[in-house]
């Protein structure tokens, strides 16, 4: 009889003591999660993540001294061993969302979330295997990406790596397509398209799904649509 998986290992980052303390609460009642440690600012999570090398990092975007953004962007540099940040907003298309995931967050969820939602974005976050809301995360990303492009498109020269089909492939998760629906729409295996996606995130030196749709985006390969709804 195989052994469970390892727990996954958390850490919970925000300035407000009850938030803190009732995230990591709530976190703790999953048999799969275990929180190892909690952090008042940006500086003391990244302080945390290099001593207890969680796997997931829930991140409040608004703290003291160093920001959640900043805090990203350290953890997210740390040469792929970083744990993955999932970023807690107020506001679901809050300006700094985008910031967020541009340092490198896997996701955001909103801090009324409920229970079993946030659970699942753990999981989610810690698999490295979805996007995190989709239709909300590809709205956001579209929107400022079009409104604040970055110039000089970066990633372009890495995009000439990809094979055609793996460009495909990247077009379509920066749809939010999952994928199941990415190979139905290509008309191949699912095990195809986890190789290929795998193989456009080594190529492009990224660390999920997410970063994949804000390359794709920030590079010109997609073009951001209007406003409207998702």
């Amino acid at each position: 009889m195989s052994s469970p998986p390892p727990a996954i290992r958390i850490v919970v980052a925000d300035d407000h003591p009850v938030v803190r303390t009732g995230f990591a609460e709530l976190l703790g009642t999953q048999p799969d999660f275990t929180v190892v440690g909690t952090a008042s600012d940006g500086a003391e999570a990244v302080r945390a993540c290099r001593e207890l090398s969680p796997d997931v990092v829930l991140m409040d975007v608004r703290m003291p001294g160093m920001d959640g953004i900043e805090a990203t962007r350290r953890l997210a540099g740390a040469a792929g061993t970083g744990p993955r940040v999932l970023i807690l907003t107020t506001f679901d298309l809050d300006e700094y969302i985008y910031d967020a995931l541009r340092a490198g967050a896997s996701g955001f969820l909103l801090k009324d979330v409920t229970a079993e939602r946030l659970f699942d974005a753990v999981r989610v976050i810690a698999a490295g295997e979805a996007l995190l809301a989709p239709a909300v995360t590809r709205r956001l990303i579209s929107e400022f990406a079009l409104l604040r492009p970055r110039p000089g498109a970066p990633a372009a020269p890495a995009l000439a790596t990809l094979t055609p089909r793996e460009t495909q492939v990247l077009r379509l998760v920066a749809e939010g397509l999952s994928n199941p629906e990415i190979a139905a729409r290509l008309t191949v295996t699912e095990e195809t398209v986890k190789t290929h996606v795998s193989r456009v995130l080594g190529k492009l030196g990224l660390r999920d799904r997410t970063q994949a749709v804000v390359t794709a985006y920030e590079s010109g390969l997609v073009t951001p649509r209007s406003h409207g709804p998702a």
